[in-house]
């Protein structure tokens, strides 16, 4: 197993958190890991993205210069990456902000209106955990418990009381991931 992730948006999306959370997950799981993030000096606003590469066996290359997963919380990541990922892999687009089709038709694409649902749990701020979910459905690389586990190491304690509300964002990215491919 070899998935590279690309996750990118704008400072304060969640982009790096969601890597990392990624990262933590797969290293609960004994898998090898590398996360690399990039943000411009804006930090809030600004752009940011960072690769995370998950695998059974030891990584060459930390670098993700041809994703088989992408996720897009908006519309300028989209228009950067969307020709970096591989054929026959996927794009995971924030519809709430991205309202651009993909131009391609040799990739897996999942809209997921990411910010509504998010405001439906009762926090804007797990939108990136409701795609991340999804990601988890279409992927397996992880499981949600195992994300569950990295939120304890990635969230300082005072951001505990946030578990639950970003473990049903997970869940519900898990159950669209579901249904869209038992649309498929």
């Amino acid at each position: 197993m070899l998935e590279e992730v690309l996750i990118a948006g704008f400072g304060g999306q969640g982009v790096l958190s969601t890597g990392q959370l990624l990262a933590y997950a797969g290293m609960v799981e004994g898998k090898h890991v590398a996360w690399i993030p990039s943000y411009g000096p804006e930090m809030r606003g600004g752009t940011a993205n960072c690769g995370i590469t998950l695998s059974d066996e030891p990584i060459s290359s930390p670098l993700v210069t041809e994703p088989t997963t992408l996720i897009v919380m908006n519309r300028p990541s989209l228009d950067k990456f969307e020709n970096a990922v591989v054929p026959g892999g996927r794009i995971l687009i924030n519809s709430s902000i991205v309202k651009q089709d993909v131009s391609r038709d040799d990739v897996l694409v999942m809209k997921i209106p990411a910010n509504e649902i998010a405001e439906e749990i009762g926090n804007a701020r797990i939108a990136n955990n409701v795609i991340l979910g999804a990601l988890i459905k279409l992927t397996g690389v992880v499981t949600i418990d195992s994300v569950v586990e990295s939120l304890k190491v990635v969230l300082p304690p005072r951001r505990h009381n946030l578990i639950p509300a970003n473990q049903q964002a997970l869940e519900r990215g898990a159950q669209l991931a579901e249904e869209y491919l038992n649309k498929r």
